[in-house]
């Protein structure tokens, strides 16, 4: 899609009635990057050597090569799928949004056109002057056209409102285009969370 006239696009704090709409959009994109996590965490070379092991080890309980190949594969898909969705970088919209610390913002084309949101909270580990960008997403329909980029020089707006330093945020190693997102807007790669030895999430973080 073409980049948007600033003027077609308007940024507001989320609406109670629009929830339901943005609960949607965020979990289509947690669910295009969680198959994407699960491919890349089975393909590596270590993964793919402890599944072989298991696999070889089922098959003098099983008679069945198939369900001795398959079924290790199948359990890891499952744990990680839980493990996902139980993440608290992950977490419910909902209960989010009933915590009393609302600060959810949704990008609007056209004046009622809901096509992105990204929220700001303090830094979980209680960081001085720290702020961490969570849930920043793009309706599929306006991806590549601008949102993203105005959604989060619009954070970054506010977070220098409300006295902040600096801003950090976790993306998936497999979110290419949100990595070079933050990455052409000045954030740097600051650490990362390991699964076997291998990065899953990366940590970037931007001074303001």
């Amino acid at each position: 899609m073409p980049t948007l006239d600033p003027s077609q696009l308007a940024i507001r704090e989320m609406q109670e009635d629009e929830e339901q709409m943005i609960l949607e959009m965020l979990k289509d994109g947690f669910k295009d990057t969680e198959n994407r996590l699960i491919l890349y965490v089975l393909t590596r070379p270590l993964a793919l050597l402890l599944l072989a092991v298991v696999s070889s080890g089922l098959r003098f309980l099983l008679n069945s090569f198939v369900a001795a190949l398959l079924g290790p594969v199948l359990l890891t898909i499952l744990a990680l799928k839980m493990l996902l969705r139980h993440s608290p970088d992950l977490g419910c919209l909902r209960a989010y949004y009933r915590s009393g610390r609302r600060r959810l913002w949704v990008a609007v084309c056209d004046g009622d056109d809901v096509c992105g949101c990204v929220a700001l909270v303090p830094h979980p580990e209680g960081a001085p002057c720290t702020a961490e960008l969570r849930r920043l997403a793009v309706s599929r329909w306006y991806r590549r056209s601008g949102v993203g980029r105005r959604l989060l020089a619009f954070l970054e707006a506010q977070a220098r409102a409300q006295g902040y330093k600096r801003v950090v945020l976790y993306t998936a190693v497999v979110a290419k285009a949100a990595i070079s997102l933050f990455e052409s807007n000045g954030y740097r790669p600051t650490g990362g969370r390991s699964w076997l030895g291998y990065t899953i999430l990366r940590e970037f973080s931007k001074e303001l």
